[in-house]
């Protein structure tokens, strides 16, 4: 493995400014982003919803929130931005398909992801140590499981099929890393999905950074109440 677990502070590796394991799929994204650059990098834990961390927060990040990553004397902040950044700082790593039309198509669901769902991920937030019964949800956020289903198994048979090898473009690459929020709701409130979209989640639920981190979910011992309630 090519990264550090815990509050570790390297001299000239990067740092990765995180929140909780088991709730905050942005740091999971730009975790599994740092995974796939290929390159060491240290995590610092911050709580992200105790007052008491926002000073220590802000000595990371100009927005209080997580994730950010340290990088030298760069600072960049925002999944979506570190995801970029790493893909532009290690070119040879592939965070990105090769071939255009993927990576383009890549890049926009992506950047759905980042910027959409907002009914899924109100309702069915992240809790990778919940396992809730599925029960019907509301109309927008069935709507957003129906999209997210039809992302995958186009994205599969237009690109994944074709490269070879069970990620959304055969090999894992950040479409995965933006997706894998997803992946653990989907293991934790079980919605039904079409068999691409399922063979699809259980593979990246299998992934080994993915099993890694989950791992460390299940461990870590901070509770959120309220996220909990949402369950």
């Amino acid at each position: 493995m090519n990264w550090n677990t815990g509050n570790l502070v390297g001299t000239n590796t990067m740092q990765l400014i995180l929140g909780s394991k088991n709730y905050s799929s942005w740091s999971l994204r730009a975790w599994l982003a740092a995974v796939l650059s290929g390159q060491p990098f240290d995590e610092v834990l911050i709580h992200f919803d105790q007052d008491s961390d926002r000073a220590e927060r802000l000595r990371h990040s100009p927005t209080g929130k997580v994730p950010a990553l340290e990088d030298g004397g760069i600072l960049v902040w925002d999944s979506l931005a570190i995801s970029e950044y790493l893909a532009e700082r290690f070119p040879y790593a592939g965070l990105w398909p090769e071939d255009r039309a993927a990576r383009a198509w890549a890049r926009a669901i992506s950047a759905e992801m980042h910027s959409g769902f907002q009914d899924l991920r109100q309702e069915l937030p992240m809790n990778i140590r919940k396992l809730v019964p599925w029960r019907e949800r509301s109309a927008g956020t069935m709507a957003d499981i129906a999209r997210i289903d039809r992302i995958w198994s186009e994205t599969r048979a237009k690109f994944g099929k074709k490269i070879g090898g069970p990620f959304l473009f055969g090999r894992p690459s950040l479409a995965d890393a933006f997706y894998a929020p997803v992946v653990a709701r989907f293991q934790t409130y079980q919605p039904p999905l079409s068999t691409e979209a399922g063979t699809y989640a259980e593979a990246a639920w299998n992934w080994d950074p993915m099993r890694t981190w989950c791992a460390a979910a299940r461990t870590e011992g901070h509770e959120l109440p309220a996220y909990d309630a949402k369950a």
